[in-house]
């Protein structure tokens, strides 16, 4: 049975030319690119060429990416080395909906006394401009905000509230894993510090990610050890995965045009075949200021898991939200924060698509989907047949 993979928020299959350019790294190139031979130079160039490709994706400098594990290590690694940084200011913003990577080490920060705001949103997953001005005071340190929620997809405001927080001289991070690669960006002329990106969520490889910090930002490194990142990451990188970064960069490029037309194309048929088809089907999240390739849809008094499990019969992937939060039966964080009803919250279904879904694959989907539906909603004790 053809696996029809609809999940590629949670991670992607890695791309035939980014697995060509790391094969060789393996067993033919295989120095270590700090050697002093020449041998281990050829490697170090195969790493300036990719963060020249990740550079070139970001529209920054290639002296601002620094290579990590992937995006959980750069979240860490941004707001851990901003509050270094700053060993007088307490205090950390960010939302109720972010990843938790972002959540999880903010509060925790804050058992060992920083003072945590985390910002409300709206029905449409949306926060409140005015309300994230209210809070930034001279004891702000660093505000944390997604630049693409990976649940519904929705994009955040991220030049007014760069700007807002450069006006008070704050400095701002941004997870931007899922917005990376089906999103331009151009971070030379934005109001945003340091950023965060993850390999495996734009067909690159996992364990590997990039931390921008922008020229001037004040930051302690979040690892010491050797000197690789210009002192800013230590450990012997990860040459492969970094060079298959570069690459997955270089096509995110390419398909871009791709990504916001073909891809957005197939979003919306699924997405308004399923609201037709399905009844008491809603759409989670801003309809308009969000990803091309993501939708959320509540099936009311359904689980969402019987939802997966059916799907899956049919080799159909998809998610009830996010991959980093799936262990836990309780309803998604981002759901909640957003007033879903309960009865919605946990008949939740997220679809992302990527350039290698195909239309007939979407047909098939919208065909299996009712049946699916129809057959849970006959067992809920909650429905009236």
């Amino acid at each position: 049975m053809k696996t029809i993979y609809l999940d590629n928020n949670a991670t992607t299959r890695v791309a035939d030319e980014v697995f060509a350019e790391m094969q060789p790294l393996f067993c033919e190139f295989y120095g270590n690119p700090s050697s002093m031979h020449s041998f281990g130079g050829r490697v170090e160039k195969k790493i300036i060429q990719a963060r020249h490709q990740a550079a070139a994706l970001l529209g920054c400098e290639p002296a601002e990416i620094v290579f990590t594990s992937g995006g959980t290590e750069s979240d860490n690694a941004a707001i851990k080395g901003i509050l270094a940084a700053n060993p007088a200011k307490r205090k950390i913003i960010t939302t109720r909906v972010e990843h938790p990577a972002v959540l999880t080490t903010c509060r925790e920060l804050e058992r060992h006394g920083y003072i945590v705001y985390e910002l409300a949103v709206d029905s449409r997953g949306q926060i409140d401009i005015d309300e994230l001005r209210r809070n930034l005071d001279d004891n702000t340190a660093v505000v944390s905000i997604m630049w693409a929620n990976n649940e519904t997809g929705v994009i955040f405001p991220i030049e007014q509230i760069g700007g807002l927080c450069r006006s008070y001289g704050v400095p701002f991070h941004s997870d931007a894993v899922q917005a990376v690669g089906k999103i331009p960006f151009n971070l030379s002329n934005f109001p945003v510090d340091m950023i965060s990106l993850s390999g495996h969520k734009l067909h690159g490889p996992k364990g590997v990610g990039v931390l921008y910090v922008r020229k001037g930002t004040k930051i302690v490194p979040f690892m010491f050890g050797g000197h690789q990142e210009s002192g800013r990451r230590a450990g012997t990188e990860n040459v492969p995965g970094i060079v298959g970064l570069g690459k997955a960069c270089e096509l995110a490029m390419k398909n871009m045009q791709h990504e916001n037309s073909r891809v957005k194309l197939l979003r919306d048929k699924l997405e308004n075949a399923i609201l037709k088809t399905c009844p008491n089907a809603t759409i989670n999240g801003d309809k308009v200021n969000r990803l091309p390739n993501t939708t959320n849809i509540s099936f009311e008094f359904i689980e969402g898991e019987a939802i997966l499990m059916l799907l899956d019969q049919y080799g159909i992937c998809a998610s009830s939200g996010s991959a980093c939060s799936s262990g836990s039966l309780e309803p998604s964080h981002v759901l909640r924060a957003m007033g879903v009803p309960f009865t919605a919250a946990h008949g939740s279904i997220r679809f992302s698509l990527s350039i290698y879904n195909t239309e007939q694959e979407i047909d098939f989907v919208i065909e299996k989907m009712p049946i699916i539906v129809n057959r849970l909603r006959q067992l809920s004790p909650f429905v009236k047949v």
